[in-house]
């Protein structure tokens, strides 16, 4: 925030000749603060945000439903001391496609995960769903009509699996359902954060790895609040 010194003030109540200079400073101050109280001073669309979360922009997106039943079933207490020493070796056939059905206290969603057009992204998704990495994960991050963050066990935002994936633009849309891997400034820095889009989020797309897409509840995604958490991740080829 900006501040006028008070030394200024003073000055203008001796010299009344200055005010006008001076309620134009704190008109052009006030206007930036609601700008930014807005979101008018976010970053540039293309960018990431420093914590690893996808920068919003203005988009015409569905909000959560009104209808949406409470959560039950109840999620495992995730491993926040769970760390790897280095990426996974390829273990998956990166010319099939994988099934990923994401179980949560608010009902499940399956995922499709194209190897094909992600690979090092989908070998390590597959890798730590099979480990339990997500279970008990929750959902840290929720934006209505943008994301639904998870993947970070210790739900700060901040954590990750101990190892970094370098990122794979490809030509998957991100739109409605699209399932992308969060990141940090480094754009080689994806780990284990991903999330789901509500709506279409084109400025993601070249900016972001995205590595598939919700094929079937994706009622229950918009659905998901935050602070819901991943009971657990079932993996099989599709």
């Amino acid at each position: 925030m900006t501040l006028l010194p008070q030394y200024a003030i003073i000055a203008t109540m001796r010299n009344p000749k200055r005010l006008a200079p001076l309620l134009a400073a704190l008109s052009f101050v006030c206007v930036s603060l609601v700008l930014a109280a807005c979101g008018g001073g976010e970053e540039d669309s293309s960018a990431s945000s420093p914590t690893g979360r996808p920068t919003a922009a203005a988009a015409a997106s569905p909000t959560q439903p009104a209808n949406c039943p409470p959560p039950s079933g109840t999620a495992p207490e995730p491993d926040v001391n769970k760390k790897y020493a280095s990426r996974p070796a390829i273990s998956i056939d990166t010319a099939k496609d994988y099934n990923a059905i994401v179980k949560t206290v608010r009902g499940d969603f399956t995922m499709v995960l194209r190897a094909s057009q992600a690979p090092e992204t989908v070998n390590s998704f597959v890798f730590l769903a099979r480990d339990g990495f997500f279970n008990g994960a929750k959902f840290h991050r929720v934006v209505p009509g943008f994301v639904a963050q998870t993947g970070d066990p210790t739900g700060t935002g901040s954590g990750g699996p101990g190892y970094s994936v370098p990122a794979e633009f490809n030509d998957i849309a991100f739109e409605r359902g699209t399932v992308g891997m969060a990141r940090s400034q480094d754009v080689n820095s994806g780990g284990s954060q991903w999330f789901v889009t509500f709506g279409n989020a084109a400025h993601l797309t070249g900016a972001y790895t995205a590595f598939g897409s919700v094929t079937e509840g994706m009622e229950v995604v918009d659905c998901i609040e935050q602070g819901d958490a991943v009971i657990s991740v079932d993996i099989s080829e599709a």
